[in-house]
Formats: C-alpha cells, sequence, structure tokens
C-alpha cells in the first residue's frame, strides 16, 4: 500500500477530463429544464419470464423504449419540446426519438455517450435491441464519432453547437437531441429517481423487487404538461408493457420454438 509521501497522494488540480465535458455541458443545459418526476409500481414478473429463452435477449432497455414510444403515440406532449427565443414556441415532433444513456470506455477513461433510437414505437423488439447492442459494443470513435469529435471544441464553442441543436429548428432538435430519454441502472441494482436530461421526457427504471415489481419514473417538462397527463402516461406505459409488448414477446417465443 502506498505511504502517505508518496507522489499518488499528494494534491493535485487538472483540467476537466475531455471524457466529462459533454456530461458537463448536458448539465449546463439541465439547469432551465423544470423536470417533475412521477413514480408507479408496475408488476413485471410475467414479461420478465418471457424475456428469457426461447424468445432471445430483449433487455428491459428495448421493452420500456417502445413502451414510452407507444405511450408518446396517444399522448402528444411527450413528442413536444420548448424552444426558447424571444417568443417561446413548442415543437411537436410527427414520432418519437428515444435517446438511451450508454456507458462506455475509451482511452482508458469512463465516458457517457447517448445512443439514438428512431420511432420506436414502428420497430419490432429485436431491432431495437440490435440497436442497442450496436451502442454497447461497436468501437466507440465509429458509433459516437459525433460526439467524440464535439468534445474537442473549447466549452463555449461546444455549447453553441448544443444551444442551436436545441433551439434553432424543430426537426433538428428532435433528431439530434431526441424527444425523451432513457436512463436506468436497474441492472446494478441501482436506481435514478430523476436522471439529469435536456428532454421533454425522462424515463428510468429500477430493479424487480421479490415481488417482480419495479418503480417505473417518469419526469416531464412541467412546461408542457401536468402531473395528471404524467400519471396517465405511466398508466399507459403499463398497459403497453402488459399488453402488446407481452404479445409479441409470446410471438417470439413462439416463432423460435417452431423454428427449431
Amino acid at each position: 500500500m502506498a505511504s502517505p509521501t508518496t507522489p499518488a497522494n499528494k494534491p493535485r488540480r487538472f483540467l476537466i477530463p475531455r471524457s466529462r465535458r459533454l456530461t458537463c455541458d448536458v448539465l449546463h443545459f439541465h439547469r432551465h429544464v423544470p423536470l417533475c418526476p412521477h413514480v408507479r409500481l408496475i408488476s413485471l414478473g410475467t414479461l420478465d419470464e418471457l424475456r428469457k429463452p426461447p424468445t432471445g435477449r430483449i433487455s428491459w432497455a428495448a421493452l420500456f423504449l417502445k413502451a414510452y414510444a407507444l405511450m408518446a403515440r396517444d399522448l402528444p406532449a411527450f413528442r413536444q419540446s420548448w424552444m426558447r427565443g424571444l417568443i417561446p414556441t413548442v415543437y411537436e415532433h410527427p414520432t418519437s426519438v428515444g435517446m438511451l444513456a450508454v456507458q462506455r470506455e475509451y482511452q482508458g477513461e469512463p465516458w457517457l455517450f447517448w445512443g439514438r433510437i428512431v420511432a420506436p414505437e414502428n420497430l419490432p423488439l429485436p431491432e431495437i435491441q440490435k440497436l442497442i447492442d450496436r451502442y454497447q459494443t461497436a468501437p466507440v470513435d465509429q458509433i459516437f464519432k459525433r460526439f467524440l469529435w464535439l468534445s474537442l471544441f473549447p466549452t463555449l464553442i461546444r455549447r453553441l453547437f448544443w444551444w442551436c441543436n436545441m433551439q434553432w429548428f424543430g426537426p433538428i432538435r428532435a433528431k439530434r437531441i431526441g424527444t425523451f430519454f432513457l436512463s436506468s441502472l436497474a441492472g446494478q441494482g441501482a436506481e435514478i429517481p430523476c436522471p439529469p436530461s435536456i428532454q421533454t421526457g425522462v424515463l428510468s427504471y429500477g430493479p424487480l423487487n421479490p415481488q417482480g415489481q419495479s418503480r417505473v419514473t417518469i419526469a416531464y417538462d412541467h412546461r408542457l404538461m401536468d402531473g395528471g397527463m404524467a400519471a396517465e402516461a405511466l398508466a399507459r406505459l403499463e398497459t403497453a408493457l402488459r399488453g402488446p409488448l407481452t404479445e409479441e414477446l409470446q410471438q417470439l417465443a413462439q416463432t423460435s420454438i417452431a423454428a427449431n
């Protein structure tokens, strides 16, 4: 064990690592988004069994991405974005665009990136899973090339890029920033009550308890909706998980059994 006098234990001061710059940018803009979280306890034991073979590996992230998008298809406020300016406006995108938090290691440092899933409500679960797997396993300098490029610029330039993407043109914002954000540490046995975000909607879920239940959180931009709609969104999310998505997993299992 190193002694207190070794160089490794001396105080030091250094510039913010490149790996933290983009996260700091998001936190900077997050301060202007009045997020309000609501929680619902959802029973997912049956769905958990269906995720196992012969269905194949369908992650909770894939299920929640699609469930949220199915909910937002019927509640357009969750596809809207607050556009700041001299006269604030609201932009509504025709489909959902999910941004998934992806933790990767690059050049010996941990990074946080964002994987984009366009219109998950229209994609089959295996295709959503394939996209997630790509974000988690493809070479970082290929799959997250744009984020790595942006991290090279000084803070003022980076945040100008972020601001333009967020406020200049609605379709560009939806394409590059997304309409909702998904982040979870359920696989590590932890919860994130309200992940900091710059999107209108934020979705997070915790690990299953012994009764097969998960605490599911939706945080929303309070400028665009109120708590009643968030409560309805959570109820619709549960309906999607226990209805259409359960049926889709059952069909996948039947197809897999028939093929073997």
